[in-house]
């Protein structure tokens, strides 16, 4: 009697098949809704026997009629490589995507958690990056499709609990790798861990001192439900979500190559275009909303990352 039925959008892919997971754990009741355009099958594969667990494929772009209690919109590919294959079609999924499911929130008078990004705050000129930052994003670029669809979003989500009282989470979510990345999604974990593994070039862009902030996807799960299952009403974001732990991009292509005991070199690419040179998270908000804050170092969570990706190396 006391099941929550949960709707996640994007609920097959890297962070929504744990979202899935967990909430399953918890004694809820999920759907799972994706198009598979990035999600991938063999996520949810192992949660396809729970009778508490339903799949939908489905593109959020066009309106969803479910009855839930609560949603978490986790639909678009986050990857550069993958959402600017097709960049009209991220920015649709972004945008049509939240303002279909904000549609489906207030009509069954759902509370609805909007999976943001730290793009919005794009090159950043403030170091770490408060929620209070506006950002600085470059609104035609080769990024645009995704960063301005995630602020788009997130325009829309505040304007509809104003609007309309609706009930809304905003969690800026800052660079997370764990078991069930894919391979071939062009985020820095992956790639240095699978080229590590197959003994290949790791591929550096720039001179490697761009830094970034990698947050363990455990973590990053008790954050998200902490933060739907944990605030108040009133406690609606944006908040951040990630690890402050700051290193460069070159100390972890050296920490990847050191653990997996590989004996591939290090080469350097020129920059893409856009791509921020650092990248913080302050989570001051997180902390003292739900005494959230990460436990997992980056070393222990690239062990089980290493080691995911050995096994799937294994089974091909």
């Amino acid at each position: 009697m006391n099941k929550k039925r949960v709707l996640v959008t994007g609920g097959s892919g890297f962070l929504g098949s744990h979202i899935c997971e967990r909430l399953l754990g918890m004694g809820q009741e999920v759907i799972c809704v994706d198009n598979f355009f990035t999600g991938r099958k063999d996520n949810i594969l192992h949660l396809l026997d729970n009778p508490y667990f339903e799949v939908i494929r489905h593109d959020v772009t066009f309106p969803l009629y479910v009855e839930v209690d609560e949603i978490y919109n986790l639909a678009c590919p986050a990857s550069p490589i993958h959402y600017q294959h097709d960049p009209v079609q991220t920015t649709k999924t972004s945008v049509h995507g939240a303002i279909n499911m904000l549609g489906l929130a207030k009509r069954i008078k759902a509370k609805i958690f909007q999976a943001s990004t730290s793009e919005v705050y794009g090159d950043p000129v403030v170091h770490p990056q408060p929620e209070s930052y506006w950002g600085n994003v470059n609104p035609i670029g080769l990024r645009s499709c995704y960063d301005e669809g995630k602020r788009c979003a997130e325009t829309l989500f505040f304007d509809y609990h104003r609007q309309h009282g609706l009930r809304i989470k905003v969690g800026r979510i800052f660079n997370t790798y764990g078991p069930r990345m894919t391979m071939d999604d062009g985020r820095v974990v992956s790639n240095f861990v699978v080229q590590a593994l197959r003994g290949e070039d790791i591929t550096v862009y720039g001179e490697g001192r761009q830094t970034r902030s990698f947050c363990y996807v455990d973590d990053l799960v008790d954050g998200i439900i902490g933060f739907m299952e944990k605030t108040p009403d009133d406690c609606i974001g944006p908040m951040n979500l990630g690890n402050p732990g700051e290193f460069t991009i070159l100390e972890l292509a050296q920490a990847v190559v050191e653990m997996v005991g590989s004996k591939s070199k290090i080469v350097f690419r020129p920059l893409p275009s856009d791509d921020p040179m650092q990248r913080k998270p302050d989570i001051s908000l997180a902390k003292k909303a739900m005494g959230w804050e990460p436990k997992i170092p980056l070393r222990k969570g690239l062990v089980k990352t290493i080691e995911y990706f050995e096994d799937f190396l294994k089974n091909q």
